[in-house]
């Protein structure tokens, strides 16, 4: 059959229906970059409608190598934390040209290439240990929930507490409330693609109250002319280049691990041996798209933790990624009507899932401190650092430390400790 051969669709396990609809959900959940991402390079002097046509081929294209080559259900754009890096860090904080953010880039999307022939961003991941891959799932629901609670208003900044409950008798955070009702209900029933039908019924609720709006129709994609491969060379040796290159390629590379380990065990689709199937072709997905996206003109492109919406709805084949391309593709000329799904709408599906992904938990034996310590500081610092790789990194650090100090060496490889080393040395210095 063609699509086994493919995207891995294998016709006893898999419906053409549930994978096409697991793919609309996942566009539906990680659809709001397209909006963000241009927004949010404006502010360092890039013209927003050609961002937003970057955004969306470089989705495109991460997306198509993961969908034909690794036939996984996972989908890559532009990620969060690492555009917010490029512009308030990068060129508004370190006064730089966006130029030179994008040759940064460029660059770590060739180490990540070189890193994933040689495959040692394979041996990265088959090195962390099997509670640590349980807790990574656990702690990427947390935050994807709290990433959903903050969108939609539900959760807002306080001063004096860092966080709060904003006011949920009203506006987005009520649109939110109703909407986790309602797709909840839908979920409980088992109802066949109720995620997306919550999605939907949310945005049709939020007409009247103000909050959905309709923008127009059609709309053709901007040119990428004015940002199109347009790199500085002057400064590719300075030690700026070199310290950037290395936050840009430390984010990306723990990202992507803690989003593969995490929803391929949501998804069930780990080995027996604890490693992830194809993961070396899902890797240089993220390094294709990194590389082409650099091109057009946006920052790093990785794997979404957003595809857990699409594996919760029963995604599991590159079918799956294929849907959520050509969605994007479409974006590209319905970019207005996309652009009226609010947040608030995708929220309740981010809460949901963050549900569905604390299952992992189960499996870490919370009597085996040694194990369940560096396991919760794994799972609790994701959502409180609002970074999965710090939640990663500090989890490591705990397992190794731990685990030496109270004499359980042979628990610990010697990977583990290069890698433990490292991440203090990048606290220290970075």
């Amino acid at each position: 059959m063609m699509l086994k051969k493919l995207f891995g669709f294998d016709p006893a396990k898999n419906t053409i229906k549930t994978e096409v609809l697991a793919g609309i959900t996942t566009f539906l959940t990680m659809s709001y970059i397209l909006a963000v991402n241009p927004n949010m390079f404006a502010m360092c002097g890039m013209p927003a409608n050609s961002v937003f046509t970057a955004t969306a081929l470089a989705a495109i294209i991460g997306t198509l190598v993961m969908a034909f080559w690794a036939k996984l259900p996972f989908a890559l754009a532009p990620g969060m934390g690492l555009n917010a890096f490029f512009v308030f860090s990068v060129c508004l904080g370190m006064g730089h040209s966006w130029q030179f953010a994008l040759t940064a880039i460029l660059i770590e999307g060739i180490i990540f290439v070189i890193l994933t022939l040689t495959n040692l961003r394979e041996a990265i991941v088959n090195a962390i240990p099997v509670t640590l891959k349980n807790a990574i799932g656990a702690g990427i629901g947390l935050f994807i929930a709290f990433i959903g609670l903050q969108n939609a208003g539900l959760i807002i900044n306080n001063d004096a507490t860092l966080v709060a409950l904003g006011d949920i008798t009203q506006g987005s955070a009520l649109l939110a409330i109703i909407g986790i009702a309602i797709t909840g209900m839908l979920v409980i029933k088992n109802v066949p693609g109720g995620l997306l039908l919550g999605i939907l019924l949310t945005t049709l609720i939020g007409i009247p109250m103000g909050i959905t709006t309709y923008g127009g129709l059609v709309s053709l994609p901007s040119s990428l002319e004015p940002i199109w491969l347009q790199f500085q060379w002057d400064e590719i040796f300075s030690m700026n280049m070199v310290v950037i290159v290395f936050t840009f390629l430390f984010v990306d590379m723990f990202d992507t691990i803690g989003t593969l380990v995490g929803v391929a065990t949501k998804a069930n689709m780990m080995q027996p041996d604890g490693k992830i199937p194809r993961i070396k072709q899902a890797f240089m997905a993220d390094a294709i798209a990194t590389l082409a996206g650099a091109c057009m003109g946006t920052s790093t492109t990785t794997t979404y933790v957003e595809s857990a919406s699409g594996v919760a709805q029963g995604g599991r084949t590159g079918l799956t990624a294929f849907t959520v391309a050509i969605c994007f593709g479409v974006s590209l000329l319905f970019s207005p009507i996309f652009l009226a799904i609010p947040s608030a709408a995708t929220a309740p599906v981010l809460i949901l899932v963050g549900l569905f992904m604390m299952s992992p938990i189960k499996l870490i034996d919370f009597d085996r401190f040694s194990e369940s310590i560096p396991a919760f500081i794994c799972v609790i610092m994701m959502p409180l650092t609002y970074s999965i790789s710090d939640g990663i990194l500090l989890g490591m650090i705990s397992y190794v430390i731990l685990n030496l100090l109270s004499g359980r060496f042979k628990k610990i490889t010697p990977m583990m400790y290069i890698l433990a080393i490292l991440f203090i040395l990048k606290y220290i210095y970075i």
